[in-house]
C-alpha cells in the first residue's frame, strides 16, 4: 500500500500542479504549499518528540537550507512556473531525467562512473531531446517553458548531490521539514520580487485550484514523504526505486485521463526512451546498503525528500 501510494501520489502531483496555476499565481502558489508543509510537518515532529529535536547548528542549518532552496525552490518552484504552459505529464517526463543529472554532477565531483551508466544517462537526454525538438512538443507548448522545466531537474539534481556530500546528521523528517520552509521562503520572496502580490485575486480562484493546492500540501508533501519513509525502513531498496521510473508513466496517464492532453506518438517514444533509461541508471546505481537514511538523502536511485 505504501509503495502504491508513492506511485499515485507522487505521480499526480504534476497534474494537482498544473490544475493549481490555472488560477493561482505560480511562485506564490508552491511557496504556500511548502512553507505548509514545512511547518506542519516540523510541528508535528516537535509534538511527538520534543521541540528540542528540531535544533541544528548554524552550519548544518545553513546546508539544509540550501539543499530545501535547490530542491523545493530551484527544483519544484520552475516546474510550478513551467507548468503554467507545458502539460503535467510532459513535465513529469522531463523531471524523470533527475537521476541522470545526479550522475553527471557525481562525475563533475570526480566520482567514479561506469560506462555502463553513462550509456544509460546518454539514452535518457537523447529521450529529452526528443521531447524538445520542434513539432514533437505537442502543440502550443513553447520551448522556453520546456527548458525551465529543464533546468528545474538540473536544480533538483543538484540538490540531491549537494545533500548527499553534506551528509547533515539530523532525523530525515527534521530535515525534510526546514528544506521544504526554506525552500518556501524563497518561493514566497521570488513570487512577491516577480509581482505576484498583484495577480492574487483570492474571489477569481477556482475551486479546483485550491484544491489542487491543497492537494500538494496534505497528500504530496505529508502523506508521500510518509509513505516513502516508512518504505525506506521496511522494503528492499530496489523495489524503493522503481518509483523513479513509475512516477511518469502514471503522470502521463492522469494528464490524459483527467486533463485531456494529447499523447503524440513522439511522446510516446520518448517516454519509452526515458524510462528505460532511468531504469537502467537506477538499477546499476542503487546498492543493497541500509538506506535509514538520513545520512544519505540524495543518493541516485532516491527522489528528493520533498518531492
Amino acid at each position: 500500500m505504501a509503495l502504491a501510494a508513492v506511485y499515485v501520489i507522487w505521480g499526480s502531483t504534476y497534474l494537482a500542479i498544473r490544475v493549481m496555476v490555472e488560477t493561482v499565481p505560480p511562485l506564490l502558489g508552491a511557496g504556500v504549499r511548502f512553507v505548509l508543509a514545512g511547518a506542519l510537518l516540523l510541528v508535528a515532529v516537535g509534538a511527538r518528540r520534543g521541540f528540542a529535536s528540531l535544533r541544528m547548528s548554524r552550519r548544518h542549518l545553513a546546508i539544509t537550507a540550501l539543499v530545501g532552496i535547490l530542491l523545493a525552490a530551484g527544483g519544484n518552484g520552475l516546474v510550478t512556473v513551467g507548468e503554467q504552459d507545458v502539460p503535467s505529464g510532459l513535465a513529469a517526463l522531463i523531471v524523470a531525467s533527475v537521476p541522470l543529472w545526479i550522475v553527471v554532477f557525481r562525475a563533475l565531483g570526480r566520482d567514479r562512473v561506469s560506462g555502463a551508466t553513462f550509456a544509460a544517462v546518454l539514452l535518457g537526454f537523447l529521450g529529452v531531446g526528443l521531447l524538445m525538438l520542434p513539432g514533437h512538443r505537442p502543440e502550443g507548448v513553447p520551448l522556453g517553458a520546456s527548458l525551465l522545466i529543464v533546468a528545474a531537474a538540473a536544480s533538483w539534481g543538484l540538490g540531491s548531490f549537494v545533500a548527499q556530500r553534506a551528509r547533515v546528521p539530523a532525523d530525515p523528517l527534521v530535515a525534510t521539514g526546514w528544506q521544504m520552509l526554506a525552500g518556501g521562503i524563497v518561493l514566497l520572496i521570488c513570487g512577491a520580487g516577480a509581482g505576484e502580490i498583484g495577480d492574487v485575486h483570492p474571489d477569481a480562484f477556482s475551486l479546483d485550484s485550491l484544491l489542487g493546492l491543497a492537494y500538494l500540501v496534505f497528500v504530496g508533501s505529508l502523506v508521500g514523504y510518509t509513505a516513502y519513509t516508512w518504505l525506506l525502513g521496511n522494503a528492499p531498496i530496489s523495489k524503493v526505486a522503481t518509483y523513479a521510473y513509475v512516477n511518469p508513466v502514471v503522470a502521463v496517464f492522469l494528464g490524459w485521463l483527467i486533463l485531456d492532453e494529447v499523447v503524440p506518438g513522439t511522446t510516446l517514444l520518448a517516454t519509452a526512451v526515458i524510462v528505460v533509461s532511468v531504469a537502467g541508471t537506477v538499477r546499476r546505481e542503487a546498492t543493497p546498503r541500509a538506506p535509514g537514511a538520513a545520512r544519505s538523502p540524495g543518493r541516485p536511485w532516491r527522489r528528493p525528500r520533498v518531492r
